[in-house]
């Protein structure tokens, strides 16, 4: 998919207003730089040896029959990062290609239990994620977090083992639990006991819902497992009775533009609902999903909004400023994100309404 073509003071505007991303997977921003490093020295066989040629089968190029064909770009990168020095080398990168797309905050998320094929445990891909999250922070000035990961293909034993395993990391690097992978083939009520389980623990959950499944799956995802966020959301406007209580109860939406058009969670941009959501006043926030697999970037998805649905610099600065407010982060945290933005916005001649912000 090609960028629709922005003026250069709008691209640029985009380019340096401080962001934020919060879904954004580990194994879908690995570079193909780092994949041929891994592979050379593990001597592990790839379909091609040079970045040039090795990233068309790592990247999605067009639209995906489904989200399960999309998800098969994993099984390339997922045997090379099954050690501590593989997942903490590209949790650092992840926060390195962040600060050069000047975002400022990232939640980065990953399933420990793919990453245990050569040993490690639950915990300790953790621990090797969220100790690369933080060289990256200190490196790079980009706070970051992870959020752990259940697989909907995975038994209720080997989830609950990631709920365990999350559980002490809770505000030393790891901000909450996720359930992703097949939503069609495994609807959430399935995972009941398991998000039980997170919330005795206090463990907030944001739950992949509304995007391969309907809006019954976004019901069950908040009703039954007791999320406080939902990645994705693009079928929510199936059930106006349900879209009424999350705009209620200002439910955060983490929509990924690029991404649902390429699982055709969404036939064609033309039916992307993002603008309809902000007019009926539910809480959207925009995120990459997966920058290395979908070609996208902050940056790129502010652009396609710009391009495709006429988004204005204060309507994206409004965005990123519902990002902020939905990261699970301490209130002078986000204080200090929010003020950021707005000396940006002033720096650019932005002016934000609503938010609490004048």
């Amino acid at each position: 998919m090609t960028v629709p073509k922005l003026d250069d003071h709008t691209r640029r505007i985009i380019k340096q207003l401080p962001k934020v991303d919060l879904h954004l997977h580990l194994d879908g921003c690995i570079l193909p730089e780092t994949l041929l490093e891994l592979a050379r020295a593990e001597r592990h066989p790839l379909p091609a040896y040079t970045p040039e040629t090795l990233r068309p089968y790592m990247e999605v190029d067009g639209q995906c029959d489904d989200l399960k064909q999309y998800l098969e770009r994993f099984d390339l990168v997922l045997p090379l990062l099954q050690t501590g020095e593989a997942l903490e080398r590209t949790a650092y990168e992840c926060v390195q290609q962040a600060a050069a797309d000047h975002v400022m905050y990232v939640e980065v998320r990953f399933a420990p239990h793919l990453h245990t094929g050569r040993g490690l445990t639950p915990s300790q891909a953790i621990g090797h994620v969220i100790a690369g999250l933080q060289r990256g922070e200190r490196d790079f000035g980009v706070r970051a977090q992870t959020i752990a990961i259940c697989m909907r293909h995975h038994s209720e034993a080997l989830n609950l083992e990631v709920i365990e395993a999350a559980a002490p990391y809770l505000g030393r690097g790891l901000c909450a639990v996720d359930l992703a992978g097949d939503e069609a083939g495994f609807p959430p009520q399935l995972f009941r006991r398991v998000f039980a389980r997170a919330a005795e623990l206090g463990l907030p959950a944001t739950i992949h819902a509304g995007e391969a499944g309907g809006p019954d799956h976004i019901r069950e995802a908040v009703d039954g497992l007791g999320a406080v966020r939902i990645g994705h959301g693009v079928r929510l406007r199936e059930d106006p009775t349900l879209l009424a209580e999350l705009r209620s109860r200002q439910l955060p939406l983490e929509m990924c533009p690029v991404s649902n058009i390429q699982t055709r969670a969404v036939a064609e941009w033309s039916d992307y609902p993002i603008r309809d959501y902000l007019e009926q006043g539910l809480f959207v926030t925009v995120n990459t999903d997966n920058p290395t697999v979908s070609g996208t970037t902050m940056t790129r998805e502010y652009s396609e909004l710009a391009a495709r649905f006429g988004f204005r610099p204060d309507e994206i600065a409004a965005l990123i400023l519902s990002s902020i407010e939905a990261a699970w982060l301490a209130p002078a945290d986000i204080a200090a994100l929010r003020q950021r933005l707005l000396r940006s916005c002033a720096e650019h001649g932005i002016r934000l309404h609503g938010h609490g912000v004048e």
